[in-house]
């Protein structure tokens, strides 16, 4: 069985988060970040909250 590489670089080094990122900025990048990569599983925390109280749907699995 072949697994996920951990950290997809060529992904990271594509797709930076962007200096001074508003919120959607954010959870849009950590969005994607979790479908391109496996080097952090989840969103963080606070992010999630933030989503909640937006009624932002998070996506399964995250």
């Amino acid at each position: 069985m072949q697994t996920k590489p951990r950290l997809n670089a060529d992904w990271h080094k594509n797709n930076r988060m962007p200096k001074n990122p508003t919120l959607q900025q954010r959870i849009d990048w950590h969005i994607e970040h979790q479908k391109n990569c496996n080097c952090r599983p989840g969103l963080p925390e606070k992010l999630k909250e933030e989503m909640i109280k937006r009624k932002i749907k998070i996506p399964a699995g995250l």
